[in-house]
């Protein structure tokens, strides 16, 4: 069939909007602010990757607006929800928000600068051991450190029984900041905890160091004690406790529920925040590589953000957006949702969904940009709405309409 003129530029101005409209979906970033250095990726995919956009019409509510500096949140059995607090308390919440216990009696925090009493994790077997485990940072004579405790949630659910801190990351330091703090149990029953490397220039070095806790994922046992076999028992003055290394500020941990990865999340200086799977015995880099720069503007180290024997991160952010906690989603009330990883941004002010294939970000979508809130943790409910509790006081419920 032959085409008249008019048949053919209409046929050619088609083809054309619809290649435009193509490269735009694939172009589009949520990202469009400057990055702090004009670093390259190491590989495509692994910075400002195309907008994704959930589909599924979405009810955000606040259904708590006076926690007190709410810093981790856990699910209970029975769907309410277990909160710290940073000056040093925790709460207990239904499942629609409303509070319905004060626990006191905690070990004094040092809730000074980023400190305070930070993540807390309820065993597996919760609902018959009542077990509860906690992050804090504990003032000691050289210094402050990250202390992990444990103890058993009583039966007025008003206090822990039995304390005990189970495990100290050393060496204490002067600093305020940078504590990591996320505990996470595997498989087994096991602990994964993240440390930060506490910041300063003096001594963030020690994320390199096989024998400093700084800057690490520990792996360990309920009691505190090294998982046997991780990968540097046995080794020379390494602790056998170190699972990974190379860290910053490791604010984000979770397993990934349709594959068993242990993913981490982190900041960087002034930009380079970073997503990665963790794997035993492996170097992170930091602060040897990294897509960020100093606060100053000036290179980290030597400016590098490759180098043998250090891994690269799945994903960076540069700008930063402040990644202080991550979670998976694996629900079905939000279908597209699943798989999923979710990362609360504090700096960014927003929650982050990052679309994964292949342990690789194929799609990033950027939700509750317009509520001006620091989203410190996240948590996929028993009803599989996503929660999230911010540095103001609140807790968004997130769910289909």
């Amino acid at each position: 069939m032959k085409l008249n003129n008019q048949q053919n530029i209409r046929l050619l101005t088609a083809g054309l909007l619809l290649t435009c409209a193509n490269v735009f979906s694939v172009s589009a970033q949520v990202e469009t602010g400057a990055a702090s250095a004009d670093y390259k990726p190491a590989f495509a995919g692994q910075t400002r990757v195309a907008a994704v956009k959930t589909k599924t019409p979405l009810n955000i509510t606040i259904i708590n607006s006076k926690l007190e500096n709410p810093w981790g949140i856990s699910v209970m059995p029975d769907g309410r929800f277990f909160i710290t607090q940073k000056q040093g308390t925790m709460v207990i919440l239904g499942a629609d928000g409303k509070l319905l216990k004060k626990i006191t009696g905690l070990p004094e925090v040092d809730a000074s600068g980023q400190g305070g009493l930070l993540d807390v994790t309820l065993a597996p077997d919760f609902a018959k051991s009542r077990m509860v485990y906690w992050a804090y940072s504990e003032a000691q004579p050289k210094g402050v450190l990250l202390a992990i405790a444990k103890g058993k949630l009583s039966a007025n659910e008003t206090s822990i029984e039995d304390q005990k801190v189970i495990y100290r990351a050393t060496p204490a330091y002067n600093g305020k900041l940078q504590y990591g703090s996320r505990i996470v149990f595997d498989k087994n029953g096991n602990l994964f905890v993240s440390t930060g490397e506490r910041s300063g220039s003096d001594i963030r070095i020690q994320a390199q160091y096989l024998n400093s806790s700084l800057g690490k994922i520990l792996h360990l046992t309920t009691d505190g004690k090294p998982v046997a076999n991780g990968p540097f028992a046995g080794k020379a003055n390494a602790r056998p406790e170190i699972y990974a290394y190379g860290l910053r500020n490791p604010d984000g941990l979770a397993i990934n529920p349709q594959t068993g990865d242990l993913w981490e999340a982190e900041f960087g200086p002034k930009g380079g925040d970073e997503v990665n799977i963790i794997k035993p015995g492996k170097n992170y880099g930091w602060p040897i590589i990294t897509y960020g720069v100093e606060y100053s503007g000036r290179k980290v180290g030597d400016g590098i953000q490759q180098k043998e024997g250090m891994e690269q991160p799945v994903y960076y952010w540069n700008p930063s957006i402040s990644p202080g906690s991550i979670a998976f989603y694996n629900g079905d009330a939000l279908a597209e949702w699943k798989g999923n990883l979710f990362v609360g941004a504090l700096s960014g002010s927003h929650i982050i969904r990052l679309v994964i294939k292949d342990n690789k970000v194929v799609g990033e979508e950027r939700i509750l940009e317009n509520k001006g809130e620091r989203f410190r943790d996240l948590v996929e409910g028993k009803d599989g709405a996503l929660y999230a509790v911010t540095d103001n006081g609140n807790l968004f419920k997130i769910s289909k309409k």
